[in-house]
């Protein structure tokens, strides 16, 4: 309890001191449920799946479920619309890519180490009578209605709510007597607007078996600016490499606020306390240098992609910010990195066929003519792939190709363009 408090892992528990007592008895199982309306879980994920982490690492054993039953009605929880149903194959490929990446967090690999699981193996073969029976008797549907998310929905006169989700209290809570009773798992995490489910599954689990259970939450967060976390310029931070490639993972970390930074490092790193305030008091003699903030984002990649997946990072990001010419990089990486910038279509014939640096300049409305194109030239101003041109009238070779398709011009310190071949 004092490492989940201290890292920022504990917004509210059901009862502190008896899961305290608890934890002392000896290794608790726990589980966690992840919603599979994804391809990939994403940075906001990160809270619960670090949680986790560190109370396996703790002699823990954890359980992540993920909710192909579940995920067929969809929770209402901190929503203020009716989510879509997933047809069974988009369903089926996003439970493949959640099983890849826990897998990178988590140890999974034995059963008595850790549990990945999917509530539809138990909830598909429930008939609506026995399940009203055995578990909608339990519940009061007052207290249902009286739920946060449930009230703001049923004010909305036009969306409502559809007895579909209005129902997904009572599944989870039978995720955890389930688990509670086949697995002994005795404790159900989840961020702070799961906390109505949570409940309804430790009050459920003490209806029907009698027995004793915990439920904790942690905070859903938000950055100092008050960002959503796991953003970036408006998109998921995405823990599959091939929706966010490690070196734009990198680059989200790198780009953190130093009024983030500390609490970043304690929550998503398995750096030691006195190794995230021995980083920050370094930090703190040189921020600009944003030693914190590189730091944050080798351990935060190394946990997410692995040591090859952050070498690609870092020699990415030594190239892009280096001043060396931009080679063995990825179009992905290109198209991440200057993302802001305009880009330009050329023919598949350019690269070979006689365009020089003064058409492509032009081109790319770099430059209004080839005259403006060499005068800034022979100024030292242009750059291809960071390599400064000397002159204008060069033909353009396959050598000026920073990938198999791309090329980046750069006019002065800050005017860069994306030129792709046949795009």
């Amino acid at each position: 309890m004092d490492v989940l408090r201290e890292r920022g892992f504990v917004q509210d528990i059901t009862d502190e001191d008896g899961l305290r007592a608890r934890f002392d008895e000896g290794p608790v199982t726990f589980y966690v449920g992840f919603d599979p309306t994804a391809v990939s879980l994403h940075a906001g994920n990160l809270v619960g799946i670090m949680a986790m982490a560190w109370l396996q690492r703790m002699g823990h054993r954890p359980i992540a479920l993920a909710g192909g039953g579940t995920g067929r009605i969809g929770d209402p929880s901190g929503r203020d619309d009716e989510r879509q149903v997933l047809d069974e194959d988009v369903l089926a490929t996003h439970l493949d890519g959640i099983r890849t990446q826990l897998g990178r967090f988590l140890d999974l690999s034995e059963p008595e180490h850790g549990l990945l699981v999917d509530n539809y193996d138990w909830l598909r073969d429930i008939g609506f009578i026995p399940f009203l029976r055995d578990v909608g008797r339990y519940f009061s549907v007052n207290q249902m209605v009286a739920r946060e998310s449930v009230k703001r929905r049923l004010e909305n006169r036009e969306q409502g709510i559809s007895f579909t989700e209005f129902s997904y209290q009572l599944l989870q809570a039978y995720d955890f007597a389930h688990l509670f009773e086949t697995e002994g798992c005795v404790l159900q995490g989840g961020g702070s607007d799961q906390w109505g489910n949570i409940t309804a599954g430790t009050d459920l689990i003490g209806r029907m078996h009698g027995g004793r259970a915990f439920g904790l939450t942690w905070p859903l967060l938000t950055t100092a600016s008050g960002a959503k976390f796991g953003k970036s310029a408006g998109n998921a931070v995405w823990l599959d490499a091939e929706l966010t490639s490690p070196y734009a993972y990198f680059q989200y970390w790198i780009n953190a606020a130093d009024d983030d930074v500390r609490r970043f490092l304690t929550m998503f790193t398995f750096l030691e306390l006195h190794e995230v305030e021995a980083v920050m008091a370094e930090h703190a003699q040189a921020p600009h240098r944003r030693i914190a903030q590189r730091r944050l984002a080798v351990e935060a990649t190394r946990i997410a992609h692995g040591e090859e997946g952050l070498a690609d990072a870092e020699r990415a990001t030594e190239v892009l910010f280096g001043n060396e010419a931009f080679t063995g990089l990825s179009d992905a990486v290109l198209a991440e990195a200057f993302a802001a910038a305009p880009s330009v279509s050329l023919p598949a014939d350019a690269i070979g066929s006689g365009m020089t640096v003064a058409e492509l300049m032009t081109t790319a409305e770099a430059a209004k003519s080839n005259g403006e194109a060499r005068r800034l030239v022979d100024q030292g101003g242009v750059r291809i792939n960071n390599v400064k041109v000397d002159d204008a009238d060069r033909a353009l070779t396959p050598d000026d190709l920073a990938t198999t398709t791309t090329l980046v011009l750069r006019v002065g310190k800050k005017r860069y363009w994306l030129a792709r071949l046949g795009g």
